[in-house]
């Protein structure tokens, strides 16, 4: 399997602080099934799904620590991209470090504040399945500062950026996609995207990426969630993309989940 593309993202992982309790869950909820593996620098459990490599199950080293999914841009070169995102307003939080032979990592926040990560991938390439029911869709920052932000990622990675809809002349569209370098730059393409918090955004709320898993079905996950102690954050939408909901899992940490068979 070849290594990702530069800034495509291509692995997530998610920060907890009962383990046994998020394989409970996110097992059922899909059909995920788990590996520990040990490393320099801890345990890590690996989500598989059929086998193939969906995702990261990660204990919190220190309860202060937020429970969160983490996304991961590919990088051919981390130490290179982290002083890109230096160069270009961010800040490094954690400098690129070789987890055993696994891959490089690092991690870092945009000009926003949205927090992510690195991957420069050794004998782990990231995913090794994605968008089919279960495995890793998409993935979207939310800014305030979507200049600052568009600016950015644009000199770290190259990103080719669209508006998903016009907006007013002059102003910043609410929703950019973004496609990789040399790449046209449209939904066909697209990798990610950046989304404008608007004032249905609570103002304690910080700029934050959003994971998004491919469901079979988006109101079926919504019971499913509920009965296993989650809880529903933005109730089922229909958009062009497919049908989605924003959730919390029974420890706190925010995902989307997307049926995209509802396209037409």
């Amino acid at each position: 399997m070849a290594a990702f593309a530069e800034g495509v993202p291509c692995w997530a992982d998610v920060l907890l602080s009962d383990l046994a309790a998020g394989r409970r869950f996110y097992g059922e909820l899909f059909g995920w099934t788990f590996e520990q593996i040990v490393t320099d620098y801890g345990s890590y459990t690996r989500a598989l799904l059929g086998g193939k490599d969906v995702a990261g199950l990660v204990p919190k080293p220190d309860g202060r620590m937020p429970t969160v999914w983490n996304i991961y841009f590919a990088a051919r070169d981390a130490a290179a991209t982290a002083v890109r995102i230096r160069e270009a307003g961010g800040r490094v939080i954690t400098p690129p470090v070789w987890i055993d032979e696994f891959c490089v990592m690092a991690t870092a926040a945009d000009p926003g504040g949205a927090v992510f990560g690195i991957w420069q991938a050794g004998s782990h390439i990231g995913f090794a399945r994605r968008g089919a029911p279960g495995s890793y869709g998409w993935t979207e920052v939310h800014t305030r500062q979507p200049r600052a932000v568009d600016a950015f990622y644009r000199a770290v990675f190259g990103y080719g950026m669209g508006p998903m809809e016009p907006s007013a002349e002059g102003a910043p569209a609410e929703v950019v996609l973004w496609t990789p370098r040399g790449e046209p730059p449209d939904p066909r393409h697209a990798i990610g995207g950046r989304v404008v918090m608007g004032e249905e955004y609570p103002a304690v709320l910080p700029a934050h990426f959003l994971t998004y898993f491919v469901v079979a079905d988006c109101d079926q996950t919504l019971r499913t969630v509920h009965r296993l102690g989650g809880r529903v954050l933005k109730t089922a939408e229909d958009t062009p993309y497919g049908r989605f909901a924003v959730l919390v899992d029974n420890q706190g940490a925010a995902f989307a989940v997307i049926d995209n068979s509802t396209v037409g």
